[in-house]
């Protein structure tokens, strides 16, 4: 007879002992796992913990959450669309939700950017964005056209063509460099302000040797613009972005944009390539596209790619996911983007990443720091040796604020929304932790 919920959980404690023998969270191990923080609700930028403690959200559940959270325009959203329909396939259907989504998307994006594809996560609409470049060469015949062209330090998710852009070495798939695509790795754009590159060095000639050199068999570059994110969370100069796009060009090759870490304000600009005065041919949103409420990514491309994959209607897209264009997604999206842009976020994120320079600095003071680094409502302090987590993740919950550092970086990516007074909490643990290390 099975088991009743109060059976096999009578305490918190129970469920805290449940989650570490059976569920297998995010880059961690069933065996040695690590201690998981058990969340009750999130209000705001505060995350209440089920003993009554309260934390500021310093990663916006992973750079989602750009308005915090238990949103009332973004509640009601859901509301709305749950008593009208919350799910029905997209294959021969479609409605409201998803069409007003693809008409702000199109209005928001760059003007060649005119069809949109819709799938159910960020990593996804990378292999989207892959396929679209790789049905664009096959429809015309030309089937040598099918690696891509990428940088080092970059990463794109965790799907077997997003492993195969993301860096081979920092990139956390090395295991399965064998079962990967092999594709074209020129050197990482030079960090904004690293004294220590060689300045006679432009990592854009090892870029431009690359294209040349591969242009026949090359269907695509893909690219995370000004801010490469998981990968070491680097800011590199738009003029490094507008000579690759230039590159495209001049070879005819596809450019796709990954800007699901940094599409919807992240970097100060609605989109991060708009500061390199670009516009790309494929582009991949994600994470912020919801507020964080529901999991939902699209792919834009330009009508030239979709007639060309379309071969003059002999041909169609080869990809459906099952929730694709979901409703509820949908009509959450349509309301994050509405609460955006109806909000002084521009003034909010400019804020952000003033507070955020002139308090982390003091990190610099430390040994174990190599950099202290802001871009837009984005900051990094970025250390010499890899963060001990096991012990650095349970301090910082002890100093009040989550955070999530990773490899030798401990980094803090607010809600806009965040008041000043608690994203000085959470520069505090930040400078608190680092000076604990020396």
């Amino acid at each position: 007879m099975p088991r009743t919920k109060s059976e096999l959980f009578s305490s918190t404690a129970d469920w805290l002992r449940y989650d570490k023998e059976h569920v297998w969270h995010p880059y961690s191990s069933m065996s040695a796992p690590q201690s998981t923080v058990p969340i009750l609700r999130a209000d705001g930028f505060e995350l209440e913990l089920f003993d009554g403690r309260k934390l500021v959200d310093g990663m916006s559940s992973w750079w989602a959450a750009i308005h915090g959270y238990n949103v009332p325009e973004l509640n009601a959203a859901i509301n709305e669309q749950v008593g009208q329909v919350s799910h029905v396939m997209f294959g021969g259907l479609t409605h409201k939700p998803a069409i007003g989504l693809a008409k702000r998307l199109i209005e928001l994006t760059a003007e060649p950017l005119q069809q949109v594809f819709f799938s159910d996560s960020g990593s996804v609409s990378v292999e989207v964005a892959i396929k679209m470049a790789l049905q664009f060469w096959f429809a015309q015949g030309k089937t040598a056209r099918r690696r891509l062209l990428t940088v080092r330090c970059g990463y794109h998710g965790d799907t077997f063509g997003a492993m195969s852009v993301s860096d081979p070495v920092s990139g956390m798939h090395s295991m399965f460099s064998g079962n990967l695509s092999p594709q074209i790795f020129a050197e990482a754009p030079r960090p904004l302000g690293d004294s220590e590159s060689d300045s006679s060095a432009n990592p854009v000639d090892d870029f431009e040797r690359l294209i040349r050199q591969h242009s026949d068999e090359l269907a695509a570059v893909i690219i995370e613009p000004m801010v490469q994110g998981a990968g070491g969370m680097r800011f590199y100069d738009a003029a490094y972005l507008k000579q690759v796009r230039a590159l495209c060009d001049e070879t005819g090759i596809l450019l796709i944009l990954d800007e699901i870490a940094t599409g919807f304000g992240r970097t100060g600009t609605l989109f991060a390539y708009e500061q390199a005065d670009i516009a790309p041919d494929i582009l991949c949103l994600g994470k912020a596209l919801t507020g964080g409420y529901m999991t939902l990514a699209a792919t834009l491309t330009t009508r030239h790619v979709a007639r060309m994959i379309d071969g003059e209607g002999q041909g169609v897209f080869m990809h459906g996911p099952t929730f694709m264009g979901n409703p509820l997604a949908c009509s959450v999206a349509n309301a994050t983007i509405d609460l955006l842009l109806a909000s002084p976020w521009q003034q909010r994120v400019s804020a952000i990443e003033s507070q955020l320079t002139k308090e982390l600095a003091p990190c610099l003071q430390s040994s174990k720091v190599r950099d202290v680094r802001t871009k837009g409502a984005i900051g990094v302090v970025e250390l010499f040796e890899p963060v001990d987590m096991p012990s650095l993740q349970p301090r910082l919950v002890e100093l009040g604020v989550w955070l999530r550092p990773f490899g030798r970086l401990i980094y803090i990516m607010p809600p806009y929304i965040v008041s000043p007074s608690a994203l000085s909490k959470l520069t505090a643990a930040v400078i608190t932790v680092v000076g604990e290390m020396d």
